[in-house]
């Protein structure tokens, strides 16, 4: 199932899936059913990953014309970010791509080494914007704004101590991220300035539920800057893959429903360009992950 949250110009944020290349009102879906269905993704998520197979069942018994009256066109709507406001921080993965450790090392102050457990690090929520928005560089703090287009998990029920072999089973859906990074903001090794300014988390343009992405280890990924690419790569060069993260992130704390990893960026980052590259303002970035979509974001200077 496609899964999207979206406003209109008489409605706050709504949750909504795609059928028929519409947006379908979820709740509104709810009613004509007979089923009370939510208006938030989180809420949604909070049912259990079950939920989506009694949807799909509905939609597939519901008469077409029952859609009419709960249905938008695609250019009727705002797209949200899937998870506008998340509970908690983004959970990110450091250095998770061979050859983007290989470029990080010639250019930023990491080893080289491949990382024997993954590095994780965190964006706060306030990082999360959507498609079509704007990239805020504050050039007070920053003048080397970098891209990282890169797969997110999102999870979909509470998991402590989960083995590799069930990691799945945790696994709601996938979106797409960004990792903003502001490469001359780290300190002393921490990443979180560099990587937790507002703005830099843009995600979407929608959610799409694990039973529609046959392997999330075989998935292209890439980025572009104003229609020149960056970024090309596929998520089986991923160093960990999505069951190893979520088998160590559930050692270190307890995964929740609406967690969600974004597993880290291949090579191509302006950080490891010779001569470097960088973001300014009116830059257009397209980031793009295989059976989900693209956001794209402009960057504006202040």
């Amino acid at each position: 199932m496609k899964l999207l949250t979206y406003k209109t110009q008489d409605t706050e944020p709504r949750l909504g899936f795609i059928h028929n290349n519409q947006v379908i009102d979820m709740e509104d879906f709810g009613e004509i059913s007979n089923f009370p269905l939510p208006n938030d993704m989180l809420d949604l998520i909070d049912m259990g990953y079950e939920i989506i197979a009694e949807i799909t069942e509905m939609i597939s018994e519901t008469p077409e014309n029952f859609f009419e009256e709960i249905c938008y066109e695609m250019d009727e709507v705002t797209i949200l970010a899937p998870i506008p406001k998340p509970r908690k921080n983004i959970i990110g993965i450091g250095l998770n791509y061979t050859e983007h450790v290989a470029e990080s090392a010639r250019t930023l102050d990491t080893t080289g080494k491949l990382p024997q457990k993954p590095i994780i690090f965190s964006k706060p929520p306030t990082t999360v914007t959507s498609t079509n928005t704007e990239i805020i560089k504050n050039t007070k703090l920053t003048e080397q704004l970098d891209w990282e287009v890169e797969l997110a998990v999102v999870i979909g029920k509470k998991g402590k101590y989960v083995a590799k072999e069930d990691a799945m089973d945790y696994v709601f859906g996938y979106t797409v991220i960004n990792d903003i990074s502001a490469r001359d903001c780290r300190r002393e090794g921490q990443w979180i300035v560099s990587k937790g300014q507002d703005t830099f988390a843009p995600m979407g343009p929608i959610l799409v539920t694990k039973d529609e992405i046959e392997n999330p280890h075989n998935l292209n990924l890439s980025l572009k800057v104003n229609g020149v690419e960056k970024q090309n790569s596929n998520t089986k060069f991923l160093l960990f893959n999505i069951n190893d993260l979520i088998e160590d992130l559930s050692i270190v704390f307890t995964l929740e429903p609406g967690d969600i990893i974004a597993t880290g960026t291949p090579s191509g980052v302006g950080a490891g360009r010779n001569p470097q590259e960088w973001l300014y303002d009116g830059d257009v970035v397209e980031a793009s992950v295989e059976g989900i979509g693209t956001i794209v974001n402009t960057v504006k200077e202040i």
